[in-house]
């Protein structure tokens, strides 16, 4: 429950935060604040974004209205506002993803006073023109079994491996046409497979023999990581974030990072290009580039979401999260963008359709 202070018994709080901060104070960090009164409206797939809506209004006043849907859902509910956009910011996993906004001139190009506070993996990440800014990452993709079906020995390690007779008929992934962390899946594997070239054909060729061996194509990670917590499925490709949130629950199930790499899938933010309330809408991602608004979001009980690497200087993820051991593979996220209609289209009717 969020009580309701006086603006006194908030800036008090937040010098009080400073104290603690190894840099700048929340208020610095979230920037000068407009008027109490004003509203942003957030378009987001994040399962924190209702938790930080809240805390973000708690310390400035203004209010945060959350739109939570699908990666899909809320990509054409945008489009479908193109000449009367209701959205203020939007939140997601994938650059590759939101490129495809900025490539339309959608996103507002802005530098964040909390660029700073990035870690040498989170700097990487940022476009060079500042219309969005990583919040997080996590494994677009990670192979998931049931322990009650595989042992570790007999677990695939690697993405060929889910090709072998044995797996027939026992792989699940998600459809990129509703899941954020499918299509940067998707696209790392051409990627990977392609070369330095981007040859796409091999890409085709492994998927085109992953669906003949019986993949199944859930909507989403929870649909998709429920068939192997149930058995239905022995083995599931979803966003690392969701196996440890399943596993926390003590679900029975087992982990591998694919030994030729998994792609690393950023959580992104972005603010309207269109916003009358550009001033809140950047307070807003500032507060949630701030350690304070990173601490909020790591900590939001039972959220899958919050089992992610933090990207943030000063914090830390989540304990029972696997952060080394890992080959991290970099999506060139403007090629995937480039991409991502063909790909998506090839994928509906050689995979999901058939």
């Amino acid at each position: 429950m969020f009580v309701r202070h006086s603006r006194a018994a908030l800036v008090a709080a937040a010098l009080a935060v400073a104290v603690a901060l190894p840099f700048r104070s929340v208020a610095a960090q979230v920037q000068a604040r407009p008027a109490a009164s004003e509203a942003i409206t957030l378009y987001s797939a994040q399962g924190y974004d209702i938790t930080m809506g809240k805390a973000f209004a708690k310390m400035s006043g203004i209010q945060v209205n959350t739109v939570d849907d699908s990666t899909g859902n809320i990509l054409a509910k945008i489009q479908a506002e193109r000449n009367n956009p209701k959205w203020d910011v939007v939140w997601f996993d994938g650059d590759a993803t939101m490129q495809t906004l900025d490539n339309q001139g959608l996103l507002h190009k802005w530098t964040s006073p909390n660029i700073g506070n990035y870690t040498a993996l989170g700097k990487g990440l940022i476009p060079s023109d500042h219309a969005f800014y990583p919040t997080g990452v996590t494994a677009a993709g990670v192979i998931v079994y049931n322990t009650r079906k595989l042992t570790a020995a007999q677990a695939p390690k690697d993405w060929s491996d889910l090709l072998k007779p044995q797996f027939k008929d026992q792989v699940a992934e998600n459809d990129p046409a509703f899941s954020g962390p499918a299509f940067p899946l998707i696209a790392g594997m051409f990627q990977r497979l392609g070369g330095p070239k981007h040859n796409m054909a091999p890409g085709y060729a492994y998927y085109t023999k992953l669906q003949a061996n019986g993949l199944k194509i859930f909507q989403t990670n929870d649909p998709t990581i429920h068939s192997v917590e149930t058995g239905a499925r022995e083995i599931g490709i979803v966003q690392d974030s969701a196996y440890y949130a399943a596993k926390a629950t003590g679900a029975p199930l087992g982990v591998v990072y694919a030994r030729s790499g998994v792609t690393v899938l950023p959580g992104v933010i972005a603010i309207n290009a269109q916003s009358r309330h550009l001033q809140a809408a950047e307070s807003f991602v500032n507060y949630v580039l701030s350690q304070a608004g990173q601490n909020t979001m790591v900590h939001d009980p039972g959220d899958s979401d919050s089992f992610y690497t933090p990207i943030i200087k000063g914090v830390s993820a989540l304990p029972g999260r696997q952060t080394s051991g890992i080959t991290w593979q970099l999506l060139n996220y403007k090629w995937a963008a480039a991409q991502a209609t063909a790909i998506k289209q090839w994928f509906h009717v050689n995979v999901v359709a058939k």
